[in-house]
């Protein structure tokens, strides 16, 4: 029983990662209809953030050797304006287009960026200790359970009540939940189209800085590449909790978590190399039941 809560609790965790993510590709597509693959390269540039601009081996702390709280104000505040920036140069004038053209844009966007990356510090990982306290065991009943897995859940909570409430409460959240039912009908409305696009981009800039710090914090490398994983595991949760549902989002980001760790953890030992592949596997299987996800949502809409 001990074995299986500890699984549990490391699925869990790997499920808010993958659920900030899924809430970041979320948003954008209920609003604009655009799968944004480059959320995965925002999440990496948050994490090079953390260092001064080099291509040397050895990786030299910038602002991740400040104190917490201007830390994460800083990286949140750079990665939300590189996410202004992506859509004030390349998504704008795209308003218009349909979602095949913005998938492409996005994908041209994802490779830019990593280009860019490799331009500056280089192909390879780089080695970064942040918040290493955090990653000291503690027994809780039995289970050795370290301290980062407690806030990247307690994070991962928190930021969901954060978001639902400004979704639910604020004139502004309000504004986005209107268009996301009916962009075209908000707009006649008078609700300002740029206004609100760039503000679900700020919204996914801040998720996708918070899992920049928690996975350099976790994994302690960053990498190029790092984004790419998680930005197709975030776009298999979106699709199997429901494209263009927020709740359906988290849903999907712990279901896949939860496979993935449960799968690692009991499959033989000779196919846990082929993890991966079970579980996309099972997203065909799951998607052949039920193609619309798990929370339906409105039909879509062409945007005019």
């Amino acid at each position: 029983m001990t074995s299986f809560l500890q699984i549990l609790i490391d699925a869990i965790s790997l499920g808010s990662l993958y659920a900030l993510v899924a809430l970041g590709i979320g948003l954008l597509f209920g609003i604009l209809r655009l799968i944004n693959f480059a959320q995965g390269d925002f999440v990496t540039l948050g994490a090079y953030a953390l260092l001064v601009p080099s291509t040397n081996v050895v990786a030299v702390v910038f602002i991740g050797g400040w104190p917490l709280v201007p830390l994460v104000l800083t990286i949140c505040l750079i990665v939300v304006a590189i996410a202004l920036l992506c859509d004030f140069a390349v998504f704008r004038n795209l308003r218009r287009a349909n979602p095949t053209s913005l998938l492409i844009a996005s994908f041209a966007l994802s490779y830019v960026i990593q280009n860019l990356i490799l331009m500056i510090h280089g192909a390879r990982p780089k080695s970064v200790d942040l918040w290493s306290g955090l990653t000291k065991v503690i027994a809780i009943g039995g289970m050795r359970v370290p301290i980062l897995q407690l806030v990247m859940v307690s994070v991962t909570v928190v930021l969901l009540i954060v978001l639902v409430l400004f979704l639910q409460k604020t004139k502004y959240g309000i504004q986005m939940r209107a268009a996301s039912e009916d962009f075209a009908m908000a707009r006649y409305l008078g609700i300002k189209a740029d206004f609100v696009i760039g503000l679900a981009f700020g919204i996914s800039g801040i998720l996708a800085a918070v899992v920049a710090l928690l996975v350099v914090a976790q994994a302690g490398i960053v990498s190029p590449i790092m984004g790419v994983n998680l930005v197709i595991f975030g776009f298999i949760a979106t699709v199997i909790g429901g494209m263009g549902s927020l709740s359906g989002s988290v849903i999907g980001g712990m279901a896949v978590g939860m496979a993935s760790t449960f799968m690692q953890a009991y499959l033989p030992p000779d196919a846990r190399a082929f993890r991966d592949a079970f579980v996309f596997a099972l997203v065909i299987l799951f998607l052949l039941l039920r193609p619309s996800g798990i929370v339906k949502v409105k039909a879509l809409q062409e945007r005019v």
